[in-house]
């Protein structure tokens, strides 16, 4: 079936399942992860798979259609998977009494008064794990202190990413000796298995360019970054850009940007099963999903996108964990705290704003020792980092006391 067919196919399950209208699957006992979307899913993985290795079930929610495609991607074949009911009590009462769960643990900020109250009256243990309380989101919790207060009070631990996150749940009422600060799940990621080499041919056939990854962009990110490129070009004439969109519904409408400058593109999906891309391309889009995990481990620059635009920024981790770090623009509020930590290893830079930062690229072009030092940087840095999911493992052993294992 194809790509278009399906899709409205899987619109129908998603509004179904969010209306209970399809059911999820029986699994008593099991421990119930929910992460609402892409970056959410890909912290708790690593998560899912220690539990998954000790035996016991896991269902996994989530609220976007990317967020469930990845989830499927990643760890369809090892769980059962559904998209979070519409937070109406009744619907997560039914939601709970279907599914039976011993465990509810819920990620990052994914506060839903309909689901926490209908995990009281179950009585099911509710754990935060990985939470995180935004720079955007803290003065409206703040200003709703006296209702998140008592929404929050099923929630038997926190686990907060950072000592700010932490202050702020107290703050929003939540008792102190509820929260415990167990360090950032995003910390706990492996680099992606890949023949990179392979991968290197397919994107240049010479493995001779220099190679600019521009990863997750959104919305008019991409034409500030096509405003720069000629000031890279003009340094690097070999310099091969590659553009991620963060989603898939604008791989048209970027390659059509991109096209519209005169650049000569060359599409991922169009030259799947060739030796590699047109050796002349001066652009590389990439319209498909679960490609750039891969992508860092050949890259040589990295710009994480959702930063040049007041988006709040995306996990830099995931070019670290391959050993390259993080150029961003000025909007990293989403990963302050760990773009902070980058920052004093050495192992990210943040511009200013957008002149700052096509002199950033423009720089690290044409000095590759500062380049390869930016890169050697976040490798030591997640070097430093391989604790964390053994400390939030020790964080919930007491509520996996009761959870039972499959036979």
């Amino acid at each position: 079936m194809s790509e278009a067919a399906e899709q409205p196919n899987r619109d129908i399950i998603k509004w179904k399942q969010q209306l209970m209208l399809q059911l999820p699957e029986s699994l008593p006992g099991c421990i119930w992860v929910h992460a609402c979307s892409v970056g959410e899913v890909g912290s708790v993985a690593p998560l899912i798979r220690r539990l998954l290795d000790r035996g016991y079930e896991i269902h996994l929610t989530v609220v976007t259609a990317t967020g469930y495609a990845h989830a499927d991607r990643l760890l369809g074949k090892h769980i059962s998977l559904s998209y979070l009911p519409w937070d109406i009590p009744s619907a997560f009462t039914r939601f709970v009494r279907v599914l039976k769960p011993a465990l509810l643990l819920l990620a990052e900020t994914e506060f839903w008064p309909g689901m926490l109250s209908a995990c009281r009256r179950a009585e099911i243990p509710v754990v935060g794990i990985n939470t995180r309380i935004s720079d955007r989101s803290f003065p409206r919790y703040y200003a709703s202190r006296f209702l998140w207060k008592r929404f929050l009070k099923p929630v038997s631990l926190f686990l907060a990413q950072g000592s700010i996150d932490a202050e702020r749940l107290v703050a929003m009422g939540v008792e102190h000796s509820k929260v415990h600060v167990a360090g950032n799940l995003k910390y706990a990621i492996t680099a992606p298995e890949v023949d990179a080499n392979e991968l290197r041919l397919q994107l240049d056939s010479g493995a001779n360019r220099p190679i600019l990854l521009v990863a997750s962009t959104h919305e008019s990110e991409d034409e500030k970054v096509l405003d720069m490129w000629p000031a890279w070009h003009a340094v690097c004439p070999d310099l091969l850009t590659v553009i991620v969109p963060r989603h898939p519904q604008r791989f048209d409408q970027v390659a059509e940007i991109i096209r519209a400058r005169g650049l000569k593109l060359a599409r991922w999906s169009e030259r799947q099963g060739e030796a590699s891309a047109a050796a002349d391309s001066d652009v590389i889009l990439i319209d498909a999903m679960g490609v750039l995990g891969k992508l860092y481990t050949v890259a040589d620059a990295v710009i994480i996108a959702g930063s040049l635009t007041n988006i709040g920024g995306h996990n830099p981790l995931e070019a670290a964990i391959c050993g390259r770090g993080a150029v961003t623009g000025p909007y990293v509020q989403n990963f302050r705290e760990i773009m902070d930590e980058m920052q004093r290893h050495q192992a990210a830079i943040i511009s200013a704003d957008d002149s700052d930062l096509e002199q950033v690229i423009s720089r690290l072009l044409t000095h590759p020792d500062e380049l390869k030092e930016l890169n050697a940087s976040a490798a030591l840095f997640m070097g430093d980092k391989g604790d964390v999911l053994e400390r939030i493992m020790a964080e919930i052993e007491p509520w996996l006391v009761n959870v039972p294992k499959k036979v």
